[in-house]
């Protein structure tokens, strides 16, 4: 197993490799056991000898995981589904898969990834789902262990990517909504941010928008009519947070059901997502990374800081952070070994990084600090959150300050390392159904109403697409015959 050490100087090395994994057949909780429980990571020297990553108190562990395991129990499929489940599903048997389709009219859940439930169909109503087990990109048979988990996530990556219809319809939603706010505001600047603008959203993420102008303050119930008179969104969508950290209106368009964030002169979001566009060229297995966690979190209703998990923002910050301070690979070489690093990501959160004490840092090549050396740098008087993460944009904001369920995701990160770490033991290879299983698929699911959702857009705005493309090409050659 990977284990990381460092001494005092803050100087990291590699005990021994995750691919020891693969000769492992040890299914109990001492896989995560550490020796010597020193310092991990490019730790500030001032920190002298305190255990800043692997001396997460035990008792407090085994309090959270009760807590929560209590309250989050659908996230844990080796618990009791059916028992939860029955009241949601009754005994009699859901309609034909043939019959699934995406009815925009009709009201959907908030989350149409949320897998709460998935296993009780799938063991129970086996033709349920139409790609058989909720893992549609797996369409091949997969190289035993790491290396097949590798191959696994790149075609996730390839499978969720966003689409060219994808991108079309969320143009004609900004454009939408920036029609309303140029009638109100013709000076006023739309600018899009966050995962749209990055390109690391997944088919059902939300669409987040800054507006640039001159107002005292956000004129949030202003626009928040306009956009009630021209029937844009979704009635009873429409939430104006005025008292969040960052105001915004919130809201789901009418035609596509895609969620909205709208904010006011905004700029730390703007510079966000040009400093993850820079990290991406950085480290191309970064985008193979985000695609698969976000899903992770998403299906388990984490990815969002009010409904108990962390931000995109956060999320992307570790992942650099775990890249940048990998104690003996190159992140920035194209051909690492994905499922090794999944595997050795969710083994770092999940299970060694000390979140009482320990703050991350990304800006000059990252590092692991002290939280009370973060303090003394830290904006308004604030405390180091439980996932202290040092905003690289502005060095005194805690990025998870408002994540107040982060040990929640400490819990489910700690379950995929044990998951996975048993998918690549050689027992996993002589199981009944080794060759239809997805490793992947053990912590990642779609949903069939997120396939039928890709499906429709695909319907509806595949041809829309095609005759914009026609039309560009037509307009190009035209342009190329007009006299000079």
């Amino acid at each position: 197993m990977q284990v990381w050490e460092t001494s005092q100087t803050g100087s990291l090395s590699s005990l021994s490799s995750v691919e020891s994994i693969t000769d492992s057949t040890s299914s109990n909780r001492s896989l995560g056991k550490i020796s010597g429980g020193n310092v991990t990571g490019n730790m500030n020297k001032n920190a002298g000898g305190v255990n800043l990553l692997f001396n997460f108190s035990e008792s407090m562990h085994n309090n959270v995981n009760q807590y929560h395991h209590q309250r989050h129990h659908q996230h844990h499929p080796q618990y009791n589904f059916q028992q939860n489940c029955v009241k949601r599903h009754p005994t009699h048997p859901p309609a034909s898969p043939n019959n699934h389709t995406h009815h925009p009219g009709r009201r959907k859940s908030d989350n149409k990834a949320s897998t709460y439930g998935m296993n009780y169909l799938l063991s129970n109503y086996g033709n349920y789902v139409s790609s058989g087990t909720g893992t549609p990109w797996k369409t091949r048979k997969y190289s035993p262990g790491v290396d097949g988990l590798h191959e696994e996530v790149v075609d996730f990556y390839n499978f969720m990517s966003p689409r060219p219809e994808e991108a079309a319809m969320r143009k004609e939603v900004v454009d939408r909504i920036e029609t309303v706010i140029k009638e109100l505001w013709p000076t006023a600047d739309v600018q899009i941010f966050g995962s749209f603008s990055t390109g690391l959203y997944l088919p059902t993420s939300d669409i987040d928008l800054v507006v640039f102008g001159k107002w005292e303050c956000p004129p949030l119930q202003q626009l928040e009519q306009a956009l009630r008179k021209h029937n844009v969104a979704e009635p009873f969508s429409i939430k104006v947070l005025d008292k969040a950290t960052v105001p915004i209106i919130k809201l789901t368009d009418q035609e596509t059901e895609v969620k909205v964030d709208i904010s006011f002169n905004v700029e730390t979001g703007v510079k966000a997502a040009f400093f993850i566009k820079d990290y991406t060229r950085r480290y191309p297995v970064l985008p193979y990374m985000i695609f698969v966690l976000k899903q992770f979190l998403l299906q388990r209703d984490l990815n969002e800081v009010f409904t108990g998990g962390i931000s995109s923002y956060s999320l992307i910050l570790m992942v650099i952070s775990f890249l940048q301070l990998h104690p003996r690979i190159d992140a920035s070489n194209p051909n690492i070994n994905l499922g090794i690093l999944l595997i050795e990501f969710f083994e770092l959160y999940g299970r060694h990084f000390n979140y009482l004490k320990t703050g991350i840092r990304v800006k000059n090549g990252g590092a692991y600090m002290a939280k009370e050396d973060m303090m003394k740098v830290m904006t308004n008087g604030y405390r180091p959150s439980m996932l202290c993460i040092e905003d690289p944009l502005m060095p005194g904001n805690d990025v998870g300050r408002s994540s107040y369920g982060a040990m929640q995701v400490q819990q489910v990160f700690d379950y995929a390392y044990i998951v996975l770490s048993h998918a690549m033991s050689p027992l996993a290879r002589s199981y009944p159904n080794k060759d239809i299983d997805s490793a992947l698929g053990r912590i990642i699911k779609v949903t069939q109403e997120v396939i039928d959702y890709r499906e429709w857009i695909m319907t509806k705005w595949g041809g829309r697409h095609l005759a914009r493309m026609e039309s560009q090409g037509k307009s190009s050659v035209c342009n190329l015959c007009l006299p000079c």
